[in-house]
């Protein structure tokens, strides 16, 4: 079953973190097409969001066909995004990143230390791959 979490120090709108949540899931494989989402009423009990939160998620990731309302069911993945990876990539980029993310907190870095990092690194290594 998925579940859905939030970040309330993040900036993004709850329901826009919701989507995105799918999203990945859905292009990472975690989500197939069938897989019903959390009901509305399981996400505000586990939240404590407002259900219009979660309606309002729901609605996007129906306009961008992600997913499918079935009255009385629930909402389901319709589709999935097209892959530029094979989830084979993702698997083992995963893993590296778990082993380095151990390596880190057993350093003694936080959550904070670890983002400013990442970000860091990300920007060095996108700003280095635009000017090669």
């Amino acid at each position: 079953m998925f579940h859905f979490r939030l970040d309330t120090g993040s900036g993004v709108p709850p329901y826009l973190q919701l989507v995105h949540q799918v999203q990945q899931a859905v292009l990472l494989g975690f989500l197939r097409p069938g897989d019903r989402l959390p009901l509305i009423r399981e996400v505000v009990e586990s939240l404590a969001i407002d259900p219009n939160t979660v309606a309002k998620a729901h609605r996007q990731l129906e306009q961008e066909h992600l997913v499918t309302g079935r009255p009385g069911h629930g909402t389901f993945v319709t589709d999935t995004l097209p892959a530029a990876v094979p989830p084979a990539t993702y698997t083992s980029l995963r893993s590296g990143l778990q082993t380095w993310l151990r390596r880190a907190y057993a350093a003694g870095l936080d959550d904070q230390a670890i983002a400013g990092l990442s970000a860091s690194v990300h920007h060095r290594t996108e700003t280095n791959a635009q000017s090669a």
